[in-house]
């Protein structure tokens, strides 16, 4: 498939996974690429040692899921993953940040937070490389890296219940919304999709998360529908959406992640070692992401492009988000 693209991944990487639901749905010529073998073709385009990575038929490298997928959306527009009104439109473009942003601390979490997914995991990791004679051996090499590498997305023993509290309280508003629906804005996946997706689909995979995903009988359906995504319609107009999607805006959206962000912004820009957050009235406390503060300003920049609309500045503003968005 040397004259297709070429997509460069891991299952574990729900970034990997985001990209590739994305080129199935839109039936874009491509192979699937495990890191591990991609060797020197990894080396060659990546900027970062970083998942995923698409290289393109003219030899051009692209990486970090969001823009892959924004940068092939140009190219492929059709079906367009982008719903047509501009509400929908604006919320799709915020779940997916929400997704990428504060959906990896659950999965990253729970994939390391107990024995029993550690153990787990790290077999399974060590099982892609090692020999079987070195797979325990491996998988504990793995453990001891991983484990303590949790801080990473803020997960510490004062946020761990909340990061596990707002995964469980997530699945219950997702599935109560894809109730007779296929996807989150109707019968065809939208941006939003693909990034929820990611997160929930390899938080699923592990004996913690998924125990607690199998609760869910809509959410399990849209997990399996998204591993090869299709469009059975249309999308929903944002009037009966709004229902069961503005509970997600008003209590993960503007509830933890953007008052998460705007302080991870804050204390960055003040050179902050650590901050302090009050989520929902529980104290949250990590070091600052650095990248998060880039993808906060990229997505007020989205909101800066849509301003303009009343009925979306209504929307915002009533369930808490507009605030934050202002900047």
């Amino acid at each position: 498939m040397a004259d297709g693209f070429r997509v460069i991944g891991s299952e574990e990487s729900p970034y990997s996974v985001k990209v590739r639901s994305y080129f199935r749905y839109k039936n874009i010529d491509h192979e699937w690429m495990d890191r591990a073998a991609a060797g020197d073709l990894f080396a060659k385009h990546a900027r970062l040692p970083l998942v995923p990575l698409v290289v393109t038929p003219d030899d051009t490298g692209i990486q970090d899921s969001t823009p892959i997928i924004e940068a092939m959306e140009e190219r492929f527009p059709t079906p367009s993953i982008y719903p047509d009104e501009p509400i929908a439109a604006f919320v799709s473009a915020l779940l997916e940040e929400f997704g990428d942003e504060w959906g990896n601390k659950w999965m990253f979490h729970l994939r390391w937070a107990r024995e029993i997914d550690q153990m787990t995991v790290s077999r399974r990791f060590a099982k892609r490389s090692a020999p079987p004679e070195k797979v325990e051996e491996t998988a504990k090499a793995i453990r001891e890296r991983m484990v303590p590498r949790v801080w990473f997305v803020g997960a510490n023993e004062v946020t761990a219940p909340q990061i596990e509290q707002s995964f469980r309280d997530t699945l219950a508003l997702v599935d109560a919304h894809l109730a007779g629906r296929t996807h989150l804005f109707g019968a065809r996946p939208a941006f939003a999709d693909f990034a929820l997706w990611g997160q929930i689909y390899n938080a699923g995979r592990d004996p913690t998360g998924g125990s607690w995903v199998q609760l869910h009988a809509n959410v399990v359906q849209w997990i399996e529908r998204m591993l090869n995504p299709a469009a059975s319609g249309d999308f929903e107009p944002w009037a009966d959406l709004a229902p069961t999607l503005t509970p997600l805006l008003s209590d993960q959206v503007s509830g933890v992640f953007l008052p998460w962000s705007v302080a991870n912004a804050a204390a960055i820009a003040a050179g902050d070692e650590e901050f302090e957050v009050t989520l929902k009235g529980q104290r949250w406390v990590q070091k600052p992401q650095k990248y998060h503060a880039r993808s906060l300003a990229a997505l007020r920049a989205k909101y800066a492009a849509a301003q303009g609309n009343p009925e979306l500045d209504e929307l915002l503003e009533a369930t808490g988000c507009r605030s934050y968005l202002r900047g």
